[in-house]
């Protein structure tokens, strides 16, 4: 590495191209197996595996959509089809076929990943050094996270390096932003919160109103603020260790309806559910009650959107993220984040309308027309009536069409521990025809999609 954390570009280039060899050759073997095994059938595991994956997704589609009797039947279809195509495979003595192509298959993605990674490294966020701060102020609230601020002794800590600690009280709701410009007002020089996402955002907008650093104590539930800043989110007493030894990161702070948020802003289905009081106590439950109305019921929902000048019609859901991800593989519940300073905000919308697409998008991916994924500068969300369902960091909120997202870029002065775990570094859609370009010896290996256009990688 050089001083600017650029990789040595000599060694990454010949790794690379050694790397995207051996993807190329793992690949070539996949089909070598594949047309080996024809007449033994190979073709019949290949088509088994598509159609099996294809019937899987349906009853997915089914058992999400719908109630009663299709639920049901969308459940049985969901777990027999994988065990039909192993009772397949079995039968016909082809086990071992569809496992030596699954796994040289699966060394063929893992090489291709590595080789893209190795050609284009991303850069880890610039970090400075940061002076102690004489009179640090820490909002905690003791029931985030089912209670991890008794629970790993942060008021204790906090004060013991010398912070104040503003303990909210459970019983009585609190206007966290009010506090911490109270806080600043009477000379607090550093802001904090040891809490969820959504308190983090309201207390970081105020940091960066008055351009003070920020502090993240990862003590809510998810902490994917936290978790991409390379926080240790499993010990939250960690993230304090930067009031004594800590460096600065500058990051985007988001902005929804003049709302700041630090993750994602969700529309659609998503937004719908997370509104209902019963939610927080029966996530899955209340989900499975409420997803055949916002489905497929008559009563659905749609939303529209533009992305700078991208149109995106009628989606069931919609996710507008501070910065995007590293793919649209990585969306569940770790999904991460390779950087928080690159001043894009990430899109995706689903827009799924029976058991075909459902199939489509699970087969296809990217390549579905039932997904989009793309990056823009601002987002505009419309719908029909005057109001829609947002979630703002996975608080249900209410807010007057159109509803515009927007990035602040930098605005953030984000206070970390110089050692933290480290945010493992993005897995690159593979392309293959960025690989044979690596494979003959081109460092480009082509060109990422553009901040208008989908990403279809």
């Amino acid at each position: 590495m050089d001083g600017t954390g650029t990789a040595d570009t000599g060694a990454g280039a010949g790794g690379a191209t050694l790397l995207a060899r051996c993807a190329l050759v793992a690949a070539v073997a996949a089909v070598g197996v594949l047309l080996f095994a024809l007449g033994e059938g190979g073709l019949l595991v290949l088509a088994a595996g598509l159609v099996g994956l294809a019937v899987w997704a349906a009853g997915v589609w089914w058992f999400l959509a719908y109630r009663g009797p299709v639920r049901a039947f969308g459940l049985l279809v969901a777990v027999a089809a994988p065990v039909a195509v192993l009772v397949l495979f079995a039968h016909h003595r082809l086990w071992l076929t569809a496992l030596v192509l699954v796994l040289i298959w699966g060394a063929a993605l893992a090489f291709a990943r590595a080789a893209l990674r190795r050609a284009r490294p991303e850069p880890p966020m610039r970090a400075s050094t940061a002076p102690r701060r004489q009179r640090p102020v820490l909002i905690m609230n003791p029931k985030s996270g089912g209670g991890k601020v008794g629970r790993f002794g942060l008021v204790e800590r906090a004060e013991e390096l010398g912070a104040r600690v503003i303990l909210l009280d459970p019983a009585a709701p609190a206007d966290v932003a009010a506090l911490a410009r109270t806080a600043v007002a009477e000379g607090a020089d550093l802001l904090g919160v040891a809490g969820g996402d959504g308190t983090q955002a309201l207390v970081a907008a105020v940091a960066a109103e008055h351009d003070l650093p920020f502090l993240v104590v990862p003590a809510g539930t998810r902490n994917h603020f936290a978790m991409d800043l390379g926080l240790d989110r499993t010990d939250p007493a960690r993230g304090l260790d930067a009031l004594t030894d800590g460096e600065e990161l500058r990051v985007d702070l988001g902005e929804v309806a003049g709302r700041p948020f630090v993750n994602t802003v969700s529309f659609g289905v998503y937004a719908d559910v997370v509104q209902r009081p019963e939610y927080r106590d029966d996530k899955a439950g209340t989900a499975l009650s409420l997803l055949p109305d916002l489905l497929v019921g008559e009563g659905v929902r749609r939303v529209d959107a533009r992305a700078d000048a991208t149109a995106l019609t009628a989606q069931q859901a919609l996710l507008v993220s501070n910065n995007p991800y590293g793919s649209t593989d990585e969306l569940g519940i770790d999904g991460r984040r390779p950087r928080l300073d690159a001043g894009r905000l990430g899109v995706l919308g689903i827009r799924v309308e029976g058991a075909a697409q459902a199939a489509d998008l699970v087969v296809r991916g990217t390549q579905s027309t039932g997904l989009t994924a793309l990056t823009a500068g601002r987002v505009e969300v419309t719908a029909d009536g005057g109001e829609i369902p947002v979630a703002v960091d996975g608080e249900a909120l209410r807010m007057p069409v159109p509803v515009v997202c927007t990035l602040h870029p930098r605005a953030l002065r984000v206070l970390v521990p110089r050692d933290r775990p480290g945010v493992p570094a993005p897995v690159p859609p593979v392309t293959w025809r960025r690989l044979t370009a690596l494979a003959r010896g081109r460092t480009d290996g082509g060109s990422a999609p553009t901040a208008e256009e989908p990403s279809r990688d």
